[in-house]
């Protein structure tokens, strides 16, 4: 009997839909490697790992600006995690991929060649936009004569499309995402408190007490490193500071999709005003991040639940909903020709 399994490779987390169980599995998409090639460990053991790990274990990420940087590991911790974490029937398996629209078609093949050059004979391999999975995610229908803008903030990337019958009216892949808001509150605890802190605390102070708006008055205690006297102390740090850190970030990504609303015609902008834009990926938890959206477009905004696994919950319904089963492909019939 075969299975259906549904996979989307995000930056930071990599989920898998399994249509036996009918369950997700979300777990970091990062690999520890000892030696320069043996796979060490990978997934949320791995992520444990990072910026922790000796100079002779490598933590890295293998999905890169949303293509796969990292083919071979790439390739063996996806099948280390269908076979163990999910004890996967894969011979004669129906696989769906999502991949980003706005890449080349050899980024997008490598996507397919992860499981075609692979010892493994599933049945079918395919592939379906991003944009389009994400769309039948939130439970609308994409083949619908509707508007619909979807902008999708995830780790390295940010995917801002507009959809209606069933195709891209248009799409557009910023080369920054989460990732950055990190980054630069790693860069404003430094530069206004001489504070060195790492990427995860930053990430966990994002999470934690992170706001697109002002006054939310939250506080966390983190430990990080003075860079005058070089000695690890406490600190206190403050909603706000992280609102002043991240708020330039925001606007960019605000701006972009105001572009991408004064290229869309009439008729579907009326559509999107109507039933607003959707916000997923892991980046549409940052809390008031739709009243920041709202105040900059003045459109409704919606955060969709569980933002993170709607381009995997669509993969399931392109691999077993016949109505959009014409939404995976092959490459091969996209290169030829």
């Amino acid at each position: 009997m075969s299975n259906a399994y549904g996979i989307d490779l995000g930056t930071n987390n990599l989920k898998i839909y399994d249509k036996s169980s009918d369950q997700i599995l979300n777990i970091s998409n990062t690999i520890a490697v000892i030696d320069e090639n043996q796979m060490y460990s990978y997934g949320d053991d791995a992520y444990s790992m990072y910026e922790k790990a000796p100079e002779n274990i490598d933590v890295s990420f293998p999905i890169s600006n949303g293509v796969i940087a990292d083919f071979d590991n790439m390739q063996t911790m996806v099948f280390k995690i269908l076979e163990s974490d999910l004890g996967a029937r894969l011979k004669n398996s129906d696989i769906t991929v999502s991949v980003p629209t706005d890449i080349t078609e050899v980024e997008k093949k490598a996507f397919q060649d992860l499981f075609l050059k692979s010892k493994y004979k599933v049945r079918s391999i395919k592939l379906c936009e991003k944009p389009i999975a994400d769309t039948l995610g939130i439970g609308l229908d994409v083949t619908e004569p509707t508007g619909v803008m979807v902008v999708d903030i995830g780790g390295d990337t940010t995917e801002i499309s507009v959809i209606s019958l069933g195709g891209l009216v248009q799409t557009q892949l910023l080369e920054f995402g989460g990732n950055l808001l990190d980054e630069s509150i790693v860069t404003h605890l430094r530069r206004k408190f001489n504070l060195l802190i790492g990427m995860k605390t930053a990430k966990l102070l994002k999470e934690n007490i992170g706001a697109a708006k002002e006054g939310k008055d939250l506080k966390m205690t983190i430990v990080g490193r003075n860079v005058v006297s070089g000695l690890p102390v406490e600190f206190e740090v403050e909603s706000d500071e992280i609102f002043n850190a991240i708020k330039s970030d925001l606007s960019n990504i605000c701006s972009a999709v105001k572009r991408a609303l004064e290229k869309v015609p009439p008729e579907l902008a009326k559509d999107i005003v109507h039933s607003g834009i959707y916000l997923t990926g892991g980046g549409a938890n940052l809390s008031e991040l739709s009243d920041f959206f709202n105040d900059e477009t003045n459109i409704k905004v919606n955060v969709c639940e569980n933002s993170a696994e709607t381009v995997v919950k669509g993969l399931n319904r392109v691999a077993t909903e016949d109505k959009f089963a014409k939404f995976g492909f092959m490459m091969q019939s996209r290169i030829v020709g």
